[in-house]
């Protein structure tokens, strides 16, 4: 979706301000949330996509006025209340929690946390639609502008770049996050920062982008 979150190339946003020796969480409720978000997660009710589309739907001045884990909080929330795990009025105290059962996978322990955050395995496929492009292709990145989730960001939509790599079949993150099974070729495409940005680009400075099948097209 065409949302605030597709920030890539626009203006107006200031400068990145870089914290010096920043701390990984700024306070203690920063832990608990990345904590929750990935239990959660290790409950099977929900996958990556979708839980990245569900921040993306945040209101966009809280969006743009929100810190890194409020986002999230906000994208968990709407998540688990879309999956009718919990309700809004639990959430505000005007009732009292409800129990549910869910049929999920192991809980989340200290033992296995390194294993389940490693997991890009997990999107590998060993079937799915066949390439449609080859090491060397020219492509150009396909000007949609897609309702739901996806991976290719405004900034490469209708430019032209050269396929790098082919990383075999993966989950289609764009139809994950709808719940949906599609598998596809993983491309990584170099895009000349000029081919992107104009005459504010840097000759010899490239941008590689990792896209799915259904995001290109050959360039003419």
């Amino acid at each position: 979706m065409d949302g605030v979150h597709d920030m890539g190339g626009m203006h107006g946003m200031g400068p990145v301000e870089a914290e010096e020796n920043e701390p990984v969480f700024h306070g203690e409720w920063e832990k608990r949330m990345f904590a929750m978000n990935n239990a959660v997660s290790a409950l099977g009710v929900r996958n990556i996509d979708e839980s990245r589309h569900a921040r993306e739907r945040m209101n966009p001045g809280k969006y743009l006025s929100s810190s890194y884990y409020e986002i999230w909080l906000d994208g968990l929330v709407r998540g688990l209340t879309e999956k009718g795990l919990v309700s809004e009025e639990e959430l505000s105290g005007k009732i009292a929690p409800i129990p549910v059962t869910i049929d999920h996978r192991p809980k989340l322990t200290a033992e296995n946390v390194s294993n389940m955050m490693n997991k890009g395995a997990d999107y590998v496929r060993d079937t799915g639609k066949p390439p449609s492009f080859k090491v060397g292709d020219t492509v150009r990145g396909r000007n949609i502008h897609p309702k739901g989730h996806t991976r290719l960001p405004r900034y490469a939509r209708g430019h032209v770049g050269e396929v790098v790599n082919d990383y075999g079949i993966h989950v289609f993150a764009d139809a994950s996050a709808e719940g949906r099974e599609d598998h596809q070729h993983l491309y990584n495409v170099r895009f000349s920062s000029i081919e992107l940005w104009g005459e504010d680009g840097t000759p010899g400075d490239y941008i590689y982008i990792d896209l799915w099948d259904d995001h290109l097209e050959m360039s003419s």
